[in-house]
C-alpha cells in the first residue's frame, strides 16, 4: 500500500543555482566564534605532522646561528661585522640573528615545538593507559574474515568423547597467557564460548615513551642552554684557576646565568709533561706527540683539603658538575724587561701559539710600563733551534733542547690607553718604530742559553731571557642539563627499540559441537589473527599457536579430524575449509 502527497495549490518554489549545481538545499554552516577558533587552533596545534613541521622549523632556525656572530659569544666580532656592513648589520641587528638563541622568533618556536608535543603526547599517553586497562575487544562474528585464520576438529579417540567447547577455550586461554597475551574468556557455558587475547600492548608504550623522552631532550637544552656557562683559561706551570668571572680569558654564560652563581674552586698547575715519540726507526712519525699529562692541585672551596689530580686528554677534571678539558699547551718563555729609566717594566712568562709539529711557537710581547716609551716585541720561540750564521734558524723538535728567542723590538704608542680591547697576540706595529727585526741595521734580537741579556738600540733599555716554562689551555664547561640530556637520549633509543620490534597482536578463539566428516561428534576449534599495522611474523605466530594447541590435545588422547561444525557463527565456513597436515585448514588459503 503506497500514498501519495497532495496536490500543490501553489506554483513550486524556484530552486536557487547553489541548490542546482549541488543537488540539494543551501547549508548554512554556522561560524565557528572565539571558542571554537581556539579549539580548532589547538587541533591543528598538536597534531603529529604540525610538531615534525615545528622540529624542522627549529633546525632551520638555528641556521643562522652558525653563519653569523653571536653577542654573547664574540661582541667584538658583532661590532666588527656591523662596523664592515652598516646597512645590512643594522637590520640583521633588528631581526636579532645577532642573538638568534635568545631572539624572540626562536623562542617561540621552541615553545610551540614544546606544547605541540605536550598536546600529542599526554593525550596518547591517557589513553592508551584506558586501552590498557580495558578487556580485549570483543569476539568478531566472521573468524574467517580476518588476514589468519585456522579452523581444526578435535574428536575423542578410540570412542571417547569429544572434549567440551569450554575445556577447550579454557586450555586456549591458559596457552595464550603464557605467550603473553592478557586473555578475556566470553561467552562461558553458552554452546560458542570463545576467548578474546591480546599482545604487544608495551609498542604503545615505547612510542609514548619516545615522544615524552623528545620532550626531555627539549628541557635539558632549555636548562643547559639558560643556566650553563662555558669558558676558557690558559694556566701556566706554578699558576692558578680562581673559578670566578675574572679568572677567565674569555667567559661565555647561559642566557639566565648569573656570575655570582660561580663555586671558587681552585686548580694550581704544578706539572706538565708531554711525551713525544723518540723511535729512530720510523723518522716520520719522530717527534710526534703521544700523551699529555698535567698534574694539578684542587681546591673544591676556600678553606677545602687540597688533592692532587691527573688531568689527560679526554680525562676532564670534574669539580661539582663543573668539567675542565685539556685541550692545548705550549711554550711559556719568562722574560724580563728593562725599560729606558732603569726600571723592570715586566718579568713573567709569555704565552706563545705553536705553530707547526716542532712547536715552533710565535710570541707577542706588549710593555705599556715602559719609560720613557712603551715597548712591544714580535718573534719566535724555537724549542729546538739549529741553524749557524748565514742560515735561517729553525727547529727540529717539539722538546726542550736548546731553546732560542728570535724577537724584533718596537717602541711607541701601543693604543692601550684608549680603552678598545685589542688581541693579545696580535702586536699593531703601523703606529710604532722598527728598533729591531731581522731585515733591520740593527738586527733581530736573539737570546738562548749562551746569551740572555740584549740591550735595545737608543738606550730604550734591555731584554733578558730567564726560564721556559709550560703552560695549558683548559675548557671549562658547567651545563646541567647534560645529564638530562643523556637520561632522555637512552628512553628514547629504548622507546624508539620497541615501537619498531614489539608487534600488537590480537587473537580469538571459538569452539562449538559439531561433527567430523565421518559423522562422529567433535568440537569445532576455529581461531584467527589480526595485526595493528604491518606484520610479517602474524602467519608463524598463527603457526606457532597451532602446533601449541594440537601438541596439548593430541598429549590429552584427543584426535583432529576434518570438521563439520553444527553450532556457532563461523560453522559454515569452517565446514566448506579444506584439509591441511594435522587437521589444520587455513581459512583465508
Amino acid at each position: 500500500m503506497s500514498t501519495s502527497a497532495p496536490p500543490s495549490s501553489g506554483p513550486p518554489p524556484e530552486a536557487s543555482p547553489d541548490a542546482s549545481r549541488t543537488g540539494g538545499p543551501d547549508v548554512e554552516l554556522p561560524a565557528l566564534g572565539p571558542l571554537g577558533l581556539l579549539r580548532w587552533a589547538w587541533t591543528q596545534l598538536t597534531k603529529m605532522n604540525t610538531a615534525l613541521f615545528l622540529l624542522l622549523l627549529l633546525a632551520v632556525a638555528a641556521v643562522p646561528g652558525s653563519i653569523f656572530p653571536q653577542r654573547i659569544q664574540d661582541p667584538a666580532k658583532v661590532s666588527d661585522y656591523m662596523e664592515n656592513n652598516p646597512v645590512l648589520g643594522e637590520w640583521l641587528d633588528r631581526l636579532q640573528f645577532f642573538d638568534v638563541f635568545s631572539s624572540a622568533w626562536f623562542s617561540a618556536i621552541y615553545l610551540l615545538l614544546f606544547v605541540s608535543l605536550v598536546g600529542c603526547v599526554i593525550p596518547r599517553a591517557a589513553k592508551h593507559w584506558r586501552a590498557w586497562r580495558a578487556e580485549p575487544p570483543r569476539t568478531p562474528r566472521r573468524l574467517e574474515r580476518l588476514p589468519e585464520h585456522r579452523a581444526f576438529a578435535l574428536g575423542g579417540r578410540d570412542g571417547a568423547a569429544a572434549p567440551a567447547p569450554a575445556d577447550v577455550v579454557a586450555d586456549a586461554a591458559r596457552l595464550l597467557r603464557k605467550r603473553g597475551y592478557r586473555v578475556a574468556v566470553r561467552d562461558a557455558g553458552t554452546a560458542a564460548p570463545s576467548v578474546a587475547a591480546e599482545r604487544g600492548m608495551w609498542k604503545e608504550v615505547g612510542n609514548v615513551v619516545f615522544h615524552l623522552a623528545l620532550l626531555g631532550v627539549l628541557v635539558s637544552v632549555a636548562v643547559g642552554s639558560l643556566f650553563g656557562y662555558k669558558g676558557q683559561r690558559v694556566v701556566v706551570e706554578g699558576e692558578s684557576f680562581v673559578n670566578t668571572l675574572i679568572g677567565y680569558d674569555s667567559f661565555t654564560p647561559g642566557t639566565n646565568y648569573d656570575a655570582d652563581w660561580l663555586e671558587p674552586f681552585s686548580v694550581r698547575l704544578d706539572r706538565f709533561e708531554a711525551e713525544f715519540n723518540r723511535d729512530t726507526t720510523n723518522p716520520d712519525n719522530y717527534g710526534a706527540p703521544l700523551d699529555f699529562t698535567a698534574e694539578v692541585t684542587v681546591q673544591d672551596e676556600p678553606g677545602a683539603e687540597p688533592r692532587q689530580e691527573v688531568l689527560k686528554v679526554n680525562q676532564p677534571l670534574n669539580v661539582g658538575g663543573v668539567k675542565t678539558y685539556l685541550v692545548g699547551n705550549g711554550y711559556a718563555p719568562v722574560i724580563r724587561v728593562t725599560d729606558g729609566n732603569g726600571d723592570v717594566a715586566f718579568e713573567g712568562p709569555v704565552v706563545t701559539v705553536p705553530t707547526d709539529g716542532v712547536y715552533t711557537s710565535s710570541l707577542v710581547l706588549k710593555v705599556p710600563d715602559a719609560r720613557p716609551d712603551q715597548l712591544g716585541f714580535v718573534g719566535l720561540l724555537l724549542p729546538t733551534a739549529v741553524g749557524g750564521e748565514g742560515e735561517m734558524p729553525r727547529s727540529v723538535d717539539p722538546g726542550l733542547a736548546n731553546p732560542r728567542l728570535i724577537l724584533s723590538s718596537y717602541y711607541g704608542d701601543l693604543g692601550l690607553d684608549t680603552g678598545e680591547p685589542q688581541n693579545v697576540f696580535v702586536l699593531d706595529v703601523e703606529p710604532l718604530t722598527e728598533l729591531n727585526a731581522m731585515m733591520n741595521a740593527n738586527g733581530a734580537v736573539t737570546l738562548d742559553a749562551a746569551d740572555r741579556v740584549y740591550e735595545l738600540p737608543e738606550g730604550k733599555g734591555t731584554v733578558e731571557f730567564l726560564d721556559v716554562k709550560r703552560y695549558v689551555g683548559l675548557d671549562i664547561h658547567y651545563d646541567p642539563g647534560k645529564t638530562g640530556a643523556f637520561v632522555s637520549f637512552l628512553a628514547a633509543f629504548t622507546g624508539l627499540l620497541m615501537s619498531m620490534f614489539i608487534s600488537r597482536r590480537r587473537v580469538w578463539v571459538r569452539a562449538v559441537e559439531g561433527a567430523d566428516d565421518d559423522g562422529r561428534p567433535a568440537t569445532v576449534l576455529e581461531y584467527g589473527l589480526l595485526a595493528r599495522g604491518e606484520d610479517p611474523r602474524l602467519r608463524p605466530e598463527a603457526e606457532r599457536l597451532a602446533e601449541l594447541w594440537t601438541g596439548r590435545w593430541e598429549a590429552a588422547g584427543v584426535r583432529e579430524t576434518t570438521a563439520t561444525a553444527t553450532t556457532g557463527a563461523g560453522a559454515a565456513a569452517t565446514a566448506a575449509a579444506g584439509t591441511t597436515r594435522a587437521g589444520i585448514r587455513p581459512g583465508n588459503e
